[in-house]
């Protein structure tokens, strides 16, 4: 596989780290009651955020004939 499809397909796994920490956070934020659960769901929705931050920021910076 060319680097250039292996970078599209990362920033579309980062892209779905972004839909998933969303639905995450919603999730976290209106529909679950419970302190707890809301606190694990929530931790977990920022790791796919920051997760799926540093996925773009190494896509958008590395060099293009890598």
């Amino acid at each position: 596989m060319s680097p250039g499809m292996m970078k599209m397909w990362i920033s579309f796994a980062s892209m779905g780290l972004m839909i998933l920490s969303i639905l995450t956070i919603y999730l976290s934020r209106y529909k679950i009651k419970l302190k707890l659960v809301k606190f694990i769901v929530a931790f977990f929705a920022y790791i796919f955020l920051i997760l799926s931050g540093l996925l773009m920021v190494y896509v958008v910076f590395s060099s293009p004939n890598s």
